[in-house]
């Protein structure tokens, strides 16, 4: 599996992630014109992604993001995925003394 920062990028609005991101499992990373801000995995991508642009005064939606990517992932394979992602993007908003 490639790195997810090479995927496409795709605009983190409503209409992006309802035309864009899979109601499927999987990872998904979000950025700003800076930096990665999170990365995370979820039983919907979809559902999540506008849990996060629905969700005012967090940490996250301080970091501005403005794009978001995935990959569809098995369940057993996520947790792992996603701590290797985390390494290697940095995001600024996961706790890095998570696995």
């Amino acid at each position: 599996m490639g790195s997810l920062a090479k995927q496409h990028c795709h605009s983190f609005t409503a209409a992006s992630i309802r035309q864009n991101a899979p109601a499927y499992p999987g990872v998904y990373a979000l950025s700003n014109a800076r930096e990665w801000v999170l990365v995370a995995e979820a039983d919907d991508v979809q559902a999540a992604l506008r849990s996060h642009l629905s969700s005012p005064g967090t940490r996250l939606r301080e970091a501005s993001p403005t794009g978001f990517t995935f990959e569809l992932c098995q369940p057993a394979e996520r947790r792992a995925r996603v701590a290797r992602l985390i390494l290697e993007l940095a995001p600024s908003c996961n706790d890095r003394a998570q696995p």
